[in-house]
This record gives structure tokens, sequence and C-alpha cells, in this order.
């Protein structure tokens, strides 16, 4: 059975996707996304998953940054749905606060500003039940999953409080290991470009001429010179496809750096 590591405590919606995706598997619950890299990249774990955007909230920032620098290749994604329960030991009512994720409050913002609820960033959803268990206040609740609620033995509040019941994360599944094609693959690639007029439209130009469809563009600061940026792009096809290969070459000679994350089965929300 394989081993993934992940980012929270049990019952964390990543513990869930990447359940989801192996089927069966042992799970090892990290404190950061770091440390949930770092298990696979020392062999605690044989995979670690790590979100990268939110159908509601957008991209998980601290995520790319972290792709930048990993050694691990990505072999994978899956698009989990997110069902946010409101998670409690008092009533809607009494609940004046609450705890979570900051992604997961901003998922619940309506809700949460309808019942004038002052909200408490944590680290990890599932941990922001352990945290309500042990303050046993009935005016403080979190947000959290389902099986987080059966886990730690508090009881739901309200169920599908998303402001969008269409909430679903992408996940990225990371390895040691590299993923061959399957017919149906996306890339996913980093790089950096010159200060000059065209860099990017030529880059994208590339990508156009050859027929390649991308399926996400995001640029995030370097954090090592100011206004500097990498560009994380995914697009169809494997990198071992002669297409892919062809154009991977053709844009290298227009960046500063560029660097294959690697090349997974496509898939899509469920």
């Amino acid at each position: 059975m394989v081993s993934v590591s992940f980012q929270g405590e049990r019952g964390a919606y990543g513990e869930a996707a990447a359940r989801k995706f192996f089927k069966e598997c042992q799970t090892l619950p990290l404190g950061t996304f770091a440390d949930a890299l770092d298990a696979a990249t020392d062999g605690r774990a044989e995979y670690a998953i790590l979100p990268v955007e939110n159908s509601l909230e957008g991209s998980v920032g601290a995520s790319y940054d972290l792709l930048h620098h990993t050694e691990l290749r990505v072999t994978g994604e899956i698009y989990h749905r997110i069902e946010h329960c409101l998670i409690g030991s008092g009533s809607l009512g009494e609940a004046g606060t609450v705890y979570s994720h900051p992604q997961a409050l901003g998922q619940c913002r309506k809700f949460i500003e309808q019942h004038g609820m002052k909200t408490i960033p944590t680290y990890d959803t599932a941990g922001s039940v352990e945290i309500v268990r042990k303050l046993g206040r009935n005016d403080c609740a979190s947000i959290a999953s389902e099986a987080a609620s059966a886990i730690y033995g508090v009881p739901v509040i309200a169920r599908n409080i998303a402001d969008n019941p269409s909430n679903h994360t992408r996940f990225l599944i990371l390895s040691q290991k590299e993923s061959p094609r399957t017919g149906s693959d996306k890339t996913s690639i980093i790089f950096s470009i010159r200060h000059e007029p065209g860099s990017l439209y030529r880059i994208l130009a590339a990508f156009y001429e050859s027929d390649i469809n991308l399926t996400k563009i995001e640029s995030r600061p370097t954090k090592t010179e100011t206004w500097e940026y990498n560009f994380y792009v995914d697009f169809e096809g494997h990198k071992d496809d002669p297409q892919i290969q062809g154009v991977l070459e053709k844009i290298g000679k227009e960046t500063l750096f560029i660097k294959a994350l690697g090349s997974y089965p496509a898939a899509g929300p469920d």
C-alpha cells in the first residue's frame, strides 16, 4: 500500500483527496506544505499531495512557490469537491467566533457575514475542529469537513455552507517517479523571462503555432528580485511527445530559466 504525506490533521481535505486518488493508501499528516514535500523527498512517504488552486478562491500561492524549489515530479492531479460544514458544540445562534484555514473562511464568506461571526484563521481546517474541541465553548465553532467532525467528536451545526456549492480544489500528486504517457496528459512548467518587449508573447505564440492548448497560466513574484516574476504554465500533452519537446526547446531559448515540473494524466472536476 502506498504512503502519502499531506498538510494538516486527520480529516483534512488533503487526506480525503489522497484517499480518493489512490483508493487505498496510508496517509502521513504533517504541519506544513513544505513538510509534506520533504517527507516524499526523503522517503518517509512515496507521494505528497499539494493543493494548488480552488474554484472559488483561486490559486494557493504558497504551493506554487514550493513547486519552484522541489526536486519532486508532478505525477498526477485530482479535483476534489469541498463540502464545508460549521462544526461546534453549540447552536448556530451561539456561534459568534469561527476558526478555520483562511481559504475555507474565504469560501464561506457570505455565510459568516450573514451570521455576524468573527473569524480566526488557523493553519488547517481539520485542526480547527480540534481547537474548538479543546476550547469547549458553545460560542466557538469551526469550518471543516464532516469527516473531521466524526474524527474529533464535535457535532455538525450546519452543512454545505460555502458561498457556491460548486466548490472544488485541485491537488497535485508529487513523487520521485515520472509518469508515463497515457495519451491524455497534461504538463506543468515554470519559467522566467527577460524584461524586453514581446518576451511573453513569443513564448505564448510558440504554443499557439504548435496547436498546444494552455490550460492555466499563473505569475508569482520570484521573492529574490523586486517586480520579477516566475510564470507557471499547464498545457495539454506529455513532455515526451515530439511536439511538446520541440516547443520546450524553442521556448527555452526565450527564457532566463525553465523547469519542467512533470507530465501526468489529466483529470477533471467530479
